[in-house]
């Protein structure tokens, strides 16, 4: 079977109109990406920011006629927006593939320190020797490619996390505390106002053959007053700031502190809002993003 994919570059306030009619046209996929590497960063809550050239691309199947596919969205356009150009569309014809062999191929082990190992589930970890997270991609934020994930689970690998107690704040697919208890840890919890974040957390640490009491999750209101050793939170920097006091609150003095998630222009603001309960270490940056470790005083 082939498919019929169509892309049109689109501005922002055209985008949302123009991807109803891919729909409502039979579009078995939708697909909005940035045409300009023009990243977003912290939306502002309620909205859903895009790019200012955004590329939207429609996905169908092979039999739907290009030329009536074309015609109708000429149509569309010129009924909306009569006095405005209509944007190129571009039609391919897509062979059939193995798309979830494509997709599954994409990702491999990734080595995170001397000793951590992040392997999705179909794979066999390179090291069975080495602690090994079985991990697959999924809804939930957290899968070992992003930079400020690989900077948590580095420093994670670094510390002695024997006998500690973990709290992973804005856990997402619970990557953090999930490695922090193969690395060590006696306990974890997870925190995040994401419900498929807590559900792809609990099924990662079943995955991971880790009594659910080892690592529950929770949403931020309903998490009991935890005293850890370690916390982690790989957020953004926003919030980040504004939760300073609590995440302080959280940590045993003496206990260790990651933040990630922050921009490299944004650590000087966010050091200054934790360095009145931390002493704080030399920020390590990947990538233009940067993470800020530090000991509760």
């Amino acid at each position: 079977m082939s498919w019929l994919q169509i892309k049109t570059l689109i501005n922002p306030e055209q985008a949302e109109a123009f991807e109803n009619w891919l729909v409502d046209a039979g579009a078995c996929a939708i697909t909005l990406t940035d045409a300009e590497d023009q990243p977003v960063f912290e939306p502002i809550h309620g909205t859903t920011p895009l790019w200012q050239s955004t590329l939207l691309t429609g996905l169908y199947d092979g039999k739907q006629n290009a030329d009536q596919m074309l015609h109708t969205m000429q149509a569309l356009w010129q009924t909306n927006y009569p006095n405005k150009p209509m944007p190129e569309l571009q039609l391919e014809i897509l062979e059939d593939k193995d798309w979830i062999r494509e997709w599954m191929d994409s990702f491999k082990p990734m080595h995170m320190g001397e000793r951590l190992w992040i392997v999705p589930s179909w794979l066999e970890a390179p090291d069975a020797d080495a602690v090994n997270l079985i991990l697959d991609p999924g809804l939930a934020f957290g899968t070992g490619t992003h930079p400020t994930t690989k900077l948590c689970l580095q420093w994670l690998a670094s510390l002695n996390l024997e006998n500690k107690t973990l709290l992973d704040f804005g856990c997402g697919s619970g990557i953090l505390g999930i490695a922090g208890l193969l690395l060590g840890a006696k306990q974890a919890w997870g925190t995040d106002i994401d419900p498929q974040a807590l559900q792809a957390s609990q099924q990662n640490a079943e995955r991971n053959h880790l009594d659910p009491q080892r690592f529950p999750v929770y949403y931020p209101e309903n998490c009991p007053a935890i005293s850890c050793d370690v916390l982690v939170a790989n957020i953004l920097a926003g919030p980040l700031i504004s939760l300073a006091q609590e995440l302080a609150s959280r940590i045993k003095p003496g206990g260790s502190m990651a933040l990630s998630g922050i921009l490299s222009h944004q650590a000087e603001e966010v050091s200054r809002a934790y360095s009145p309960w931390f002493e704080l270490d030399k920020p390590t940056q990947e990538d233009g993003w940067v993470r800020i470790t530090g000991k509760r005083k």
